[in-house]
């Protein structure tokens, strides 16, 4: 059994920030464990909300009022915020989107479009998220470049031999994920950036997994793009992260037309651009989530990202040495490098009827192809349960959790 006592982060303190813990689900107390699908929102997010409508509500940017400038103000003080918590050089080299998908779609749409073409090779993982395979699959039929894919070992690790194989000078763009949203498996995105770069390609990463477990620094990792989402670090649905390097941004046409990202429109001559980040920002932006997603953040470190880490960390080796003993029952994805994902199969039951039945029990799982279908056809599955863990999950949860499996495996095989 995993020992917690040497650990510094205090779930207690942590739990009383989240007043949806105290639901009771089926007449139980609720144990959430879909965090890597959307994790919980501490009270002092939530707050954000009844703020920002009772005291500030008003375009931002555009306005001289009182309201429009606290209203810019907090809007554009979230982008420091995210500026400091990824390490980015410039504040305008944070791209304010709806999430990890419109940001990867973001770069598809405005640097793909502008750069790729026949011959041009894009290399994408088999551990990708749907939202970092499709865009690229649209482009690849529109623009008529090759798309490549980087295998998997047993273990669900990328092969990082196959990988160097696959680059060429022909590899314009690398997009890979920082870590497995199905797996848990951690990636090693600084070896592959640096590899990317010595064949001149540049390296977009899915962050969405990464960033509420684990400090990001995308200076130090080289990477040129990195996409993030709230909801997943304890913040809002509906907003979301594009880094890039300015140089790159500031080269990219823009993506999506309207107010905002403009400095001049007339109906004589072109319209010319606003300077980055507002370039890439057409429209009202969610300027509540926006805020929010910046005191999410500031949360995330004043708990501190290396408590949560290791935190998580022993709620997995916990939570896997518990379901160890259950008869059937497979592991996939069991890299050494792993973040708190916890996905499995089990002999004669399906993850549907498992996730189900666990639910009446009070426990909250996902069930599916967690948008990995490519993935898990490798490993010859369609569906797999899915646990995965945050900073306000307990061992004794783990326990509930793996106690209210065994019940449902006695249900469904009598």
């Amino acid at each position: 059994m995993a020992d917690f006592s040497d650990l510094l982060l205090d779930v207690a303190r942590v739990r009383k920030d989240f007043p949806i813990l105290e639901r009771e689900v089926h007449g139980k107390p609720l144990v959430y464990l879909d965090n890597a699908a959307t994790s919980q929102t501490p009270v002092q997010v939530i707050e954000v909300f009844d703020d920002y409508y009772r005291r500030l509500n008003a375009n931002i940017h555009r306005g001289l009022h009182t309201l429009a400038d606290e209203a810019t103000a907090a809007f554009e003080g979230t982008r420091e915020i995210v500026r400091e918590f990824i390490n980015a050089a410039d504040s305008r080299e944070v791209i304010f989107t709806r999430g990890t998908t419109e940001a990867i779609n973001l770069v598809a749409g405005s640097w793909g479009r502008a750069n790729l073409g026949p011959g041009d090779e894009v290399l994408i993982s088999r551990l990708e998220h749907h939202s970092n395979i499709v865009p690229w699959q649209l482009l690849a039929a529109e623009r008529e470049f090759i798309l490549k894919v980087i295998p998997v070992d047993e273990r669900g690790v990328l092969d990082q031999s196959a990988y160097a194989d696959l680059l060429s000078p022909r590899t314009r763009l690398v997009a890979v994920n920082h870590v497995s949203n199905a797996f848990g498996t951690i990636n090693p995105v600084a070896d592959m950036a640096r590899l990317a770069h010595e064949q001149g390609a540049l390296i977009l990463v899915d962050g969405a997994q990464a960033i509420p477990h684990m400090a990001v620094d995308v200076q130090a990792l080289g990477v040129d793009f990195y996409a993030f989402s709230a909801h997943k670090a304890y913040g809002p649905t509906g907003a979301g992260v594009l880094y890039g390097r300015a140089e790159l941004l500031e080269a990219m046409p823009p993506w999506q037309g309207g107010g905002e990202m403009i400095r001049t429109v007339s109906l004589d001559v072109p319209s010319t651009f606003a300077d980055i980040p507002h370039k890439f920002e057409a429209g009202t932006p969610a300027i509540a989530e926006v805020i929010a997603m910046g005191r999410a953040l500031n949360w995330i470190s004043d708990i501190g990202l290396e408590h949560i880490g290791a935190w998580e960390s022993r709620l997995l080796e916990h939570a896997t040495e518990g379901v160890a003993g259950i008869e059937g029952l497979r592991v996939l994805g069991t890299s050494p490098d792993k973040a708190g994902v916890l996905s499995f199969v089990i002999d004669g039951a399906h993850s549907q009827d498992i996730g189900l039945l666990i639910d009446q029990l009070g426990v909250a799982i996902r069930t599916g192809h967690h948008c990995a279908q490519p993935l898990l056809a490798s490993f010859g599955v369609e569906s797999t349960c899915r646990a995965s863990f945050a900073a306000y999950n307990t061992p004794e949860e783990i326990d509930v959790f793996v106690e209210s499996l065994e019940k449902v495996l006695g249900m469904l095989r009598g």
